[in-house]
């Protein structure tokens, strides 16, 4: 018989992204938010600037059909990794997504670059967002501007149950972009470990921002992914979603819906509809 405790778990636990979202296989759109306080390139120009670029795209995404948001710090470049993100940063970012949530009715997500962990969860309670997604939940590995970190799943789980969250979701990279693991951790071990530790879904991406995935590595980490669904993190555009749609069960993106293709670029609402247009054919 199975314990109380472990039913209790297992309850808490999706196994399809229709209960996040308004559809089982959806597109989630991300608000990559302008430099925030502390990072090189803010100049001084205070929140409300950041909150409107958000708010445009935000709306135009959600005119242009997903089914989702993630609000993240993508141009606090060069990144902090986990718990070395500056307290302005956080701040600032609960106070954009707060806003976004407030102004468009879709389920919302956080992401802190790199690795926010705790921090992230807080970012998260604090906008009302529904899930956050994880970028190092298990394993260990290098960031791009050259940090080592480490999975943050036993810290982030815990603080979860204490804050009475585990309303928030859990996305959570395997093998994720601008990042590379620790050796031996193979794409197999880092699965197994991510869904072990309760993970509600998995991502997969390819190297950097705008970089797909090899069609080979989605197929491995459906197949590995079990009962936990599987997203598209990177790299998707119109051309190659249906083909990733064809087998994962959801897409994340940013960089191929801004004007250009260009990820600095404001989000163009006709590029949106074309990929959502684009997705919905694999359905």
């Amino acid at each position: 018989m199975t314990p109380s405790w472990k039913q209790r778990l297992d309850a808490l636990q999706i196994h399809d992204l229709g209960a996040i979202f308004r559809t089982s296989r959806p597109v989630i759109g991300m608000v990559h938010l302008w430099p925030m306080p502390g990072a090189p390139g803010y100049t001084g120009y205070g929140l409300e600037p950041i909150i409107d670029q958000a708010l445009r795209d935000a709306h135009a995404l959600a005119e242009g059909g997903v089914d989702g948001l993630i609000v993240e710090n993508m141009w606090d470049v060069p990144f902090r990794s986990g718990p070395h993100v500056q307290p302005e940063s956080i701040a600032a970012h609960a106070v954009v997504a707060r806003a976004v949530k407030q102004a468009v009715d879709l389920p919302l997500g956080i992401n802190l670059v790199h690795n926010g962990g705790v921090a992230l969860l807080g970012i998260a309670l604090a906008a009302g967002a529904s899930f956050i997604r994880v970028c190092m939940f298990t394993g260990a590995g290098v960031w791009d501007a050259g940090a080592w970190d480490e999975g943050c799943a036993a810290d982030l789980m815990r603080r979860r149950a204490e804050l009475h969250a585990e309303q928030i979701k859990i996305l959570a990279d395997v093998d994720k972009k601008h990042s590379v693991r620790f050796p031996g951790i193979d794409l197999a071990t880092h699965i197994e470990w991510t869904r072990f530790f309760g993970a509600d879904a998995l991502i997969v991406s390819g190297r950097m921002t705008g970089d797909a995935p090899d069609i080979g590595k989605v197929r491995e980490a459906k197949t590995l992914a079990g009962d936990r669904p599987l997203l598209i993190g990177s790299g998707a555009d119109e051309r190659n979603i249906a083909a990733f749609m064809a087998v994962a069960d959801g897409v994340i993106v940013g960089s191929s819906v801004k004007q250009d293709g260009r990820v600095e670029y404001p989000v163009d609402v006709e590029r949106v509809r074309r990929f959502v247009a684009a997705s919905r054919s694999a359905s």
